[in-house]
């Protein structure tokens, strides 16, 4: 490239010396004042010209590579992770610690920290390890350590490398000349690379900082030398030598060679569960004061599951209400159906956010259910926890990661009810994509899309409004993970005038109540294509009122059915087995056995 440039230069200068050679022989020869002006400004465009001709050139050849070495890391115990230095780690008492904060933005994010302890919840354990102690729990079973598991250094908390090992699938290494805290996390890729030098310069053999020679460069790497490359833009490697330091280099000095996948050893936590045939089809038991007698219950077409709302919370200290009734237990055994006991929060934000804003407070929930749904040989628990501040929603994600992981310890189903995504305490609170991952079913309870208060009559759950619910939550949530709650209910809302204002009420009714009205009333029933339901309406002439009702009966509960089959979910839920009769468990069963054979 050198030597193009120098015969470029070479050329020019001799094309220089005629031209003002021809220039002195005719300046020699004409007067001064017959030489044109033109002519006296040539040779200064030559100049300018080869001023612009050769900057280009040696732009092409040899660019201006920069000089200035980048500093990569500053401090000791740099930790690289996921392709970028963040932060530094410690070295105390013969173990390294990394900052708390990094582990849970780049490891896990569900990592809960207390005022004393910090939490961490697998499948299968909840482990609480105090600050600053030789100590950590597993299922609250004591566990000595060498060292303390977390630090708080200048008021920063660290935890140690090793009990992350222990608890994730990822290795770290010391790098020895560096000094990097090099982790690398299981599914991580990169290619294998090797420097192959096609040029003696330094510029070319540097990492840069940014796809350019222009910019500054991290580390000098040498002929022969293996690299790990992470990516690749246009003609550029992103690579790492074996130090732990990246940077840039064009494609040509690296021989890119086999892909390597990061696979780290580590035993996966199994969670068995007692057998179920699909598609489930549970049915909730309203129990207020005492549980029904279930030898005076219809026969449930399709039921496998059943949740009677048992437990309450009773105080802001853990407490709970107990309703349990074993008869009830005994006879759902003898109907080869699953209990899936109901604990609720009784509806309550300021009980809610008081009971389960300690440890202590939700262990002694989880505990006490835990210790009853042993002894009755319940098979899981449902989680019904309604009207919660937006603000304490991770208040109640922690408590659902630390009950699932008792439970399913002791291979017992954990599910949760959940509202259509909406505003206000019953909806925003909700973290469902977190809660999703956590339980094994999400219940949404697809209905009150008209409350008992509102100021408009309309369905209980529309047809549209269920589908168009529905679907936000499968962007968050796998399809498998959810059953649809179905409503046994309907509202008659009744329609008067009072001093030239409409007031409208309603009163709930049960399916065979609305039955029984309809044929008292004479009514006439019809198809209201808006909702998908039988729709219904009376007028009473002598009262000037208008009675009227979207009814909930075996052609709407089928189309229900219908939604839970063709997105594929897991089943159907049906609020209360009290409000319905045996046609609807009929029409339910007809119609998800049909997608369940397809």
């Amino acid at each position: 490239m050198k030597s193009h440039i120098f015969a470029l230069f070479t050329d020019f200068i001799l094309l220089y010396d005629k031209t003002m050679e021809f220039r002195r022989i005719e300046m020699e020869t004409l007067p001064l004042r017959s030489i044109p002006k033109r002519n006296r400004i040539w040779p200064y465009v030559l100049i300018v010209l080869f001023i612009i001709v050769t900057g280009i050139l040696l732009y092409i050849y040899y660019p201006y590579a920069s000089t200035k070495k980048n500093m990569y890391f500053t401090g000791k115990y740099p930790i690289l992770i996921k392709g970028a230095i963040q932060g530094n780690a410690i070295h105390n008492e013969n173990s390294l610690y990394i900052p708390l904060k990094l582990v849970e933005k780049q490891i896990d994010d569900s990592i809960y920290e207390e005022s004393k302890s910090l939490i961490i919840t697998t499948k299968l354990k909840v482990i609480r390890i105090p600050f600053n102690e030789n100590v950590l729990y597993v299922n609250e079973k004591p566990k000595q350590t060498n060292n303390p598991i977390v630090k708080i250094v200048s008021g920063q908390k660290y935890i140690s490398l090793e009990i992350l090992q222990a608890l994730y699938p990822i290795e770290y290494q010391l790098t020895k000349h560096t000094g990097i805290v090099w982790i690398r996390m299981n599914g991580e890729q990169y290619h294998n690379g090797k420097i192959v030098s096609h040029d003696v310069r330094k510029a070319f053999l540097r990492l840069r900082t940014k796809p350019n020679l222009q910019s500054s460069y991290n580390v000098e790497v040498k002929k022969g030398e293996a690299v790990h490359i992470e990516r690749e833009l246009k003609n550029y490697y992103y690579i790492r030598t074996l130090e732990g330091i990246g940077g840039y280099i064009k494609k040509a000095y690296v021989m890119k060679q086999k892909l390597e996948n990061v696979q780290i050893a580590f035993p996966k936590e199994a969670v068995t569960l007692p057998a179920i045939e699909k598609p489930i089809q549970m049915s909730w038991e309203a129990v207020y004061k005492k549980t029904p007698d279930p030898s005076q219950f219809p026969t449930m077409a399709g039921v496998n599951v059943v949740s009677p709302t048992w437990f309450h919370l009773k105080d802001d200290n853990g407490n709970i209400t107990n309703l349990l009734s074993s008869k009830y237990v005994k006879w759902a055994k003898q109907q080869h159906m699953q209990v899936w006991a109901l604990f609720s929060n009784s509806s309550n934000p300021d009980l809610t956010k008081a009971a389960l804003s300690t440890f202590e407070k939700r262990n002694r929930i989880i505990q006490t259910l835990l210790k009853v749904a042993k002894k009755e040989h319940l098979e899981g628990i449902n989680i019904d926890i309604e009207n919660v501040r937006s603000k304490d929603g991770p208040l109640v994600t922690q408590f659902v990661r630390e009950i699932s992981a008792y439970f399913h310890a002791n291979h017992k189903y954990v599910s949760m009810d959940i509202t259509f995504i909406a505003k206000g305490n019953w909806s925003e609170f909700y973290e469902r994509k977190k809660l999703g991952k956590i339980v094994d079913y999400l219940i949404i309870m697809a209905y009150d899309e008209h409350w008992a208060t509102s100021a408009e009559a309309g369905s209980v759950a529309s047809l549209p409004w269920v589908e168009n619910g529905l679907k936000p939550i499968l962007k968050l949530v796998p399809n498998d993970k959810i059953i649809l709650g179905v409503p046994f209910y309907t509202r008659l809302w009744k329609e008067e005038w009072k001093d030239g204002q409409k007031q409208t009420s309603s009163i709930a009714l049960t399916m065979d109540q609305a039955n029984k009205w309809i044929k008292k009333k004479k009514a006439t029933i019809q198809m209201d294509t808006e909702s998908g339901q039988h729709y219904t309406e009376y007028i009473d002439s002598k009262t000037n009122t208008t009675y009227k009702m979207w009814m909930e009966d075996t052609y709407s509960l089928a189309k229900r059915a219908d939604i839970a089959g063709q997105y594929k979910l897991s089943g159907i839920a049906s609020w209360a087995r009290a409000f319905g009769n045996e046609d609807a468990w009929v029409a339910l069963r007809s119609t998800l056995s049909a997608y369940n054979q397809k």
